[in-house]
């Protein structure tokens, strides 16, 4: 049988940074508002002749390169974004051109914050099934694209960016299952939503503008997340004292801190790349979990916890082991 594993990751954010200062020249706010309230203190902006599927191409071939690969040895391609402007060509498509690709099979996610880890997912599954042999798995969202600059509420929290894993065919035992401990290992999927509050995040109207219902999203994430994240970690048969990182969804520093408080990850670094890149949407875990990995941060088969949530209030989460 067929298991899978992650063996390279990359990250990609554009040139042009935004701090709280520049922040304050446009709207009614201050860096200490900002710090104070989401924890943010800069993100990087995408410029309107950079799409989303650059940004996505960029992060990808880092991820090939990485992983010393050639772009004809990936059979899936699998973007996870809710920025896409045109329907068609998808973002797998242009990316898959971008990169010069044989003949993948290419899909969107639209899972909004969650779609990176929906996406691992899918590429775990397809590949166990036989389905592909080595899937590039991409989070990627322009996010200044769909804000409202005007509006302080939301135009403070939002970054661009993007991060990718390459996913590959991984050997089984005997017992046709998968070493849980070997490096790259992908756990068990656990993910859901909660439809009837999907109204709460938001990218909608003609253009799309990003709103949300701030106090909701908070109360949702910080009491009912860390029960879920708990039962991830219990479905990969590891204790939330085990894990070397936590990487969740890079909404808000004023969600992240406390939900890993409560998931109980005392021994974990804890990623904080929000401060820095502010709320990349489906980039934020897969760029977070590059970068933690490129400055050493966490080791080889370390157990590390990735959770997504947001935009449908839909979540999922998996352990998977540092490539």
């Amino acid at each position: 049988m067929t298991g899978s594993r992650i063996v390279a990751l990359g990250h990609y954010q554009p040139a042009k940074v935004l701090t709280n200062a520049d922040l304050a020249t446009m709207v009614d706010t201050s860096d200490e508002w900002i710090r104070s309230r989401v924890g943010i203190e800069t993100r990087h902006v995408a410029g309107p002749d950079e799409p989303v599927d650059e940004l996505a191409a960029h992060a990808g071939a880092k991820a090939l390169a990485a992983a010393g690969l050639t772009p004809d040895d990936i059979d899936l391609v699998l973007v996870a974004t809710s920025t896409a402007i045109d329907r068609s060509p998808n973002m797998a498509a242009r990316v898959a051109a971008r990169l010069g690709m044989g003949s993948p099979a290419v899909m969107d996610l639209n899972v909004v914050c969650a779609g990176f880890t929906h996406a691992l997912a899918t590429a775990d599954h397809t590949v166990r099934a036989g389905a592909a042999t080595r899937a590039l798995v991409i989070g990627a969202d322009k996010m200044a694209g769909v804000t409202d600059w005007s509006d302080r509420t939301t135009c403070v929290l939002v970054g661009d960016g993007a991060g990718a894993a390459v996913v590959e065919a991984a050997r089984t035992g005997d017992d046709g299952a998968v070493d849980p401990r070997a490096e790259g290992a992908i756990g068990p999927v656990l993910w859901g939503s909660v439809p009837e509050m999907g109204h709460a995040v938001r990218i909608e109207g003609t253009p799309p503008r990003f709103a949300q219902e701030g106090q909701s999203v908070y109360r949702w994430a910080t009491t009912q997340l860390p029960p879920i994240a708990r039962k991830v970690c219990e479905r990969a048969g590891v204790t939330p004292e085990d894990l070397a990182a936590v990487v969740l969804h890079q909404a808000n520093l004023r969600i992240i801190e406390p939900v890993a408080q409560k998931i109980g990850a005392v021994n974990a670094v804890i990623a904080r790349d929000v401060v820095q890149s502010g709320n990349t949407s489906a980039a934020s875990i897969p760029m977070a979990l590059s970068k933690l990995v490129e400055r050493g941060e966490i080791a080889s088969g370390d157990p590390v916890l990735l959770f997504g949530f947001g935009g449908n209030l839909s979540y999922a989460g998996q352990v998977i082991r540092c490539p």
